[in-house]
């Protein structure tokens, strides 16, 4: 990045321990799939951009949940999902 300009390809940070990235970006790939809220924020991620959609959306997603796990450890709780209220009456 310079300036105004953006890149569309950048690097990737090779800092880190490479089998921890790996099996976030896994589990990522799983909670995408059985988590709805998880896997709506990877589908918008994958519709902002027109290259590289999926390992992009699927590393957003991946740090999203380690910040969730961050919290949850810091905070000694467990993960209850956010549950949809139905508001139909009947």
């Amino acid at each position: 990045q310079s300036g105004p300009f953006e890149a569309e390809d950048t690097k990737r940070i090779k800092s880190g321990n490479r089998f921890l990235r790996y099996y976030l970006v896994e589990a990522a790939n799983s909670v995408k799939n059985c988590d709805e809220e998880f896997g709506e924020y990877y589908r918008k991620k994958y519709k902002e951009v027109p290259k590289h959609q999926h390992k992009r959306a699927l590393v957003l997603t991946a740090r999203k949940l380690v910040r969730l796990v961050d919290v949850l450890l810091r905070n000694d709780q467990l993960y209850t999902p956010r549950r949809k209220v139905n508001n139909a009456k009947g």
